[in-house]
């Protein structure tokens, strides 16, 4: 396969969001994978008190994306080397990873060859757990998480031995909104803070409806009601841009926010192989 550089910048609201493009497509089917569980002890990281939340996991999804022009792949959960090893216990919690995404994939008759595409959400450990194995997938990744995961200066967060052997695939990279399929369907949101080029994921689904995944713009439900920003994003400020430019598009959209940690949401979703259409 070819490889490419190429940087696309995107007006945010501009088209994208709010003009012809804005339709769903027959066809387009989202499924949800569960690819593990964070325990975790103290959510102070997370700028909450115990007394604001009482929750202390956090489910780990994985997203298939079918589209009539090809497949996409969004995050990829914790790292296979947790997958089917029971509970992990460490200092700050627990890991737990029954079967692992690509077991999961396969289930469905799709091996990591099959997807055209693959984007995160950030490159954090618990979103890119399954990178290395889709090499063959065109890469879509802004321009400001490109340069911390791959440059010089790599985020501290990041551990580049689960994604590095994405360096030479073909990539298209990001400054900004993107519309992947180019009809409205599937729109990559900017919306850095958590890391430099953090993204959410508009789907216009044609029976379910509209629906924005959240990435980590949220891990709690207080997260968002009370907008809290990790101690470990990157930029603070950005992040309260950045929530109140999901929060304006929610309304402007109609849509449901699915923030993608929350295990009471995931426990109300459909997982595969069933699908959200």
């Amino acid at each position: 396969m070819s490889r490419s550089f190429l940087t696309i910048p995107i007006i945010a609201g501009v088209l994208i969001l709010t003009g012809a493009c804005a339709r769903s497509v027959d066809g387009v089917r989202l499924t949800v994978f569960d690819c593990g569980i964070i325990g975790v002890n103290d959510v102070g990281a997370f700028s909450l008190t115990g007394d604001e939340t009482d929750v202390r996991e956090l489910f780990v999804p994985c997203y298939l994306i079918e589209h009539p022009s090809g497949r996409m792949v969004w995050d990829t959960g914790l790292p296979l080397s947790m997958a089917g090893k029971g509970r992990l216990d460490d200092e700050e919690g627990y890991h737990l990873y029954d079967r692992s995404f690509i077991e999961q994939l396969a289930d469905l008759g799709l091996t990591p060859a099959d997807i055209d595409l693959v984007a995160f959400s950030h490159m954090h450990y618990d979103h890119v757990g399954a990178a290395n194995a889709f090499t063959r997938s065109r890469l879509l990744i802004q321009d400001r998480e490109y340069e911390a995961a791959f440059g010089e200066n790599v985020n501290p967060y990041f551990v580049p031995d689960l994604y590095l052997a994405l360096a030479d695939n073909e990539r298209l990279v990001l400054s900004g909104d993107h519309d992947v399929f180019g009809d409205g369907s599937v729109v990559i949101i900017s919306v850095p803070g958590h890391t430099p080029g953090h993204q959410a994921l508009l789907l216009r689904l044609a029976n379910t409806g509209n629906v924005v995944l959240s990435g980590d713009l949220y891990h709690f439900r207080a997260s968002r009601a009370l907008r809290r920003a990790p101690v470990f994003n990157s930029d603070a400020t950005e992040t309260l841009r950045s929530m109140d430019k999901v929060e304006a598009l929610l309304e402007a959209e109609q849509a449901t926010l699915w923030i993608e940690h929350d295990k009471a949401l995931a426990e109300t979703l459909a997982l595969a192989p069933s699908y959200y259409d």
